[in-house]
């Protein structure tokens, strides 16, 4: 292993898209399905149930309560636990990182909401406002940076712990790793790190693309 260079270049060119499961091309695109399904999951089931704990103040205790006690799990523990009822399958992965993603996701959108003005409220429902428009038309956009902070931590939390499913033969990059360590040859675990690391930075990049995007009022409000 000594004499082997830290990265195989030719390696690398040869397994990137061999036309097998294990090709390095394949297990990315499986990588990224089962990051972002988990975040565009939780993200959906998030919204409205932030929106409840809005509106019903006392249910957002046991909600947070239940999410923190399910993010304090280690995520090969949940795997574990629905190996046994969804088999050797993406879902053994989506499901427990659903959780993890609610977690993030639930207590940002009640703080985003939570963070509109009392003022910019009253003024909306002066203006004739009814709660369903002012929801989407002044309360969501208020709150789309603390909702899309959260987003972010969610996402690239997510990017990371899909390789914990290779322990299971669902962790998409992460397979690199345990063909790296069981092989004793580094340039599978150096392409698994790399993929993932460039991954995290580009996906955290474009939502901050986003935020940037659907609040044009605060790059307003920096140059003015």
């Amino acid at each position: 292993m000594t004499d082997e260079p830290l990265v195989r270049w030719d390696w690398i060119a040869r397994n990137w898209a061999n036309g097998g499961p294990t090709a390095i091309s394949a297990l990315l695109e499986n990588h990224i399905v089962m990051a972002f399904l988990p975040v565009l999951f939780g993200l959906v089931v998030a919204l409205p149930l932030g929106l409840a704990c809005v509106r019903w103040r006392w249910l957002y205790q046991p909600t947070a309560a239940l999410m923190n006690v399910t993010y304090s799990l280690p995520s090969l523990v949940l795997f574990s636990i629905f190996l046994s009822v969804t088999g050797l399958t993406r879902s053994t992965v989506v499901i427990p990182l659903t959780f993890f993603a609610l977690a993030v996701l639930i207590p940002a959108v009640v703080d985003g909401l939570a963070s509109v003005p009392d003022p910019v409220r009253q003024s909306a429902v002066a203006m004739g406002f009814r709660p369903a428009r002012r929801l989407l038309r002044v309360e969501l956009p208020v709150a789309v940076p603390v909702v899309l902070a959260g987003l972010r931590v969610a996402t690239v939390s997510s990017i990371s712990l899909v390789s914990v499913g290779a322990l299971i033969g669902q962790g998409g990059l992460g397979n690199l790793f345990i063909d790296g360590w069981q092989r004793q040859f580094y340039t599978p675990i150096v392409v698994g790190i790399a993929l993932i690391v460039l991954l995290a930075v580009l996906a955290d990049g474009l939502l901050v693309l986003a935020q940037r995007l659907l609040t044009p009022w605060s790059r307003a409000r920096r140059t003015a």
